[in-house]
C-alpha cells in the first residue's frame, strides 16, 4: 500500500479458522488464474524512444511479436530507424517512425499527438533513450555535456510523460530505462548515472502519481549490454572487454533486456508497479 493512502473496506470483514475447506470459505475467492491471449499485447500502441537501434529496436521487435504497433521516436540514424520499421512490418505490424530530439519539450508533444493521429491510442510508453560521454576526469565534463545529458536522459522523460497524459486510459504503462549505474555508481559516466539514479527516483515518484488512474510505472536497469552506444562511446580495450566482469562472464544481448519490458507492459504485471527489474548478468544491486 502507499505510504499515506487511507485505507478502506475492499472485501467483507471475517474470519476462517476452520481446519478444512478454509479457501473455500473466503470472500471473494482468491485468484489462481486468468486467461492470456497468446499475444500480449494485442492491439496495444507503444511509443519507444530510442527505438532505432539497441535495446529499444529489440523491445519494438518483441513488441510487435506480441500484437502491438509500434511507433519508434529516434534522433537522427534513418538507416537503422527504416531497418527496425521494416522488420516490425514484416511481422505484420504497424510502424510510425519520428525523428528529432526529444530534448525539446515541442518534439515530445509532436511524437505523442502524431501516435494519437495515426493510432488513435497510447497504451504503452517506454521512455529508453539515452546518451553517455564517458571522462575519467570530473574536470572534463563541461557544463556544455551535463545539460545535454540531463536534457536528454531525465528531462525528456518528464516531457513524454507530459504529452502523454491526457491519452492515457486505466491499464496503460509506462516504463523508464535506467541502469546498473543508478546502483552501483561510475566513476567514468559520473553524469550518466546520476542521470539513470533520477530516473529511479522518477519512476517511484511516477508510479504514486498514476496510481490513482490504475496505470502502471515500472523501470528496466540493464547491465553491460552489447548496442551501439557502446563501440560509439568507450575506447576499443574497454569495448574488448565490455561485461567480461558480470557474474555470468560477458555482456548481454538487447534481445535479453527486451523480455522485461514485454512482461512489465503486459497484463502479467497487472500488480506491478514502481519496481525496478535488472537483467544485468548476475550483479546483485541494493535496490
Amino acid at each position: 500500500m502507499q505510504h499515506g493512502q487511507k485505507k478502506r473496506k475492499v472485501r467483507p470483514a471475517q474470519t476462517v479458522k476452520t481446519k478444512q475447506g478454509k479457501e473455500k470459505q473466503m470472500r471473494p475467492q482468491p485468484v489462481y488464474e486468468k486467461e492470456r491471449d497468446v499475444l500480449r499485447l494485442r492491439n496495444k500502441t507503444a511509443i519507444i524512444t530510442g527505438g532505432d537501434s539497441g535495446i529499444g529496436k529489440a523491445v519494438a521487435i518483441a513488441f510487435a511479436k506480441e500484437g502491438a504497433d509500434v511507433v519508434i521516436a529516434y534522433h537522427e540514424d534513418n538507416e537503422d530507424a527504416r531497418s527496425t520499421a521494416a522488420r516490425i512490418e514484416s511481422i505484420g505490424q504497424k510502424c510510425l517512425l519520428i525523428a528529432g530530439d526529444i530534448s525539446k519539450p515541442a518534439h515530445c508533444k509532436k511524437i505523442v499527438q502524431q501516435t494519437i493521429n495515426r493510432f488513435g491510442r497510447l497504451d504503452i510508453l517506454v521512455n529508453n533513450a539515452g546518451i553517455q560521454f564517458p571522462q575519467d576526469e570530473l574536470s572534463a565534463i563541461t557544463p556544455d555535456q551535463l545539460k545535454r545529458t540531463f536534457e536528454t536522459n531525465i528531462f525528456a522523460m518528464f516531457y513524454l510523460v507530459q504529452a502523454a497524459e491526457p491519452y492515457l486510459q486505466e491499464g496503460a504503462s509506462i516504463i523508464n530505462t535506467t541502469s546498473v549505474t543508478a546502483y552501483r555508481g561510475s566513476s567514468h559516466l559520473l553524469d550518466y548515472s546520476a542521470t539513470k539514479g533520477a530516473i529511479v527516483s522518477f519512476t517511484r515518484s511516477l508510479s504514486a502519481y498514476f496510481a490513482r488512474h490504475k496505470i502502471r510505472v515500472n523501470g528496466v536497469a540493464p547491465g553491460p549490454v552489447w548496442t551501439p552506444l557502446i563501440p560509439a562511446t568507450f575506447p576499443p580495450g574497454h569495448v574488448a572487454e565490455f561485461g567480461s566482469d558480470t557474474p555470468l562472464g560477458r555482456a548481454g544481448e538487447p534481445v535479453e533486456a527486451a523480455g522485461s519490458y514485454v512482461f512489465l507492459a503486459s497484463d502479467e504485471a497487472s500488480y506491478i508497479t514502481g519496481q525496478v527489474l535488472h537483467p544485468n548478468g548476475g550483479e546483485i544491486v541494493n535496490t
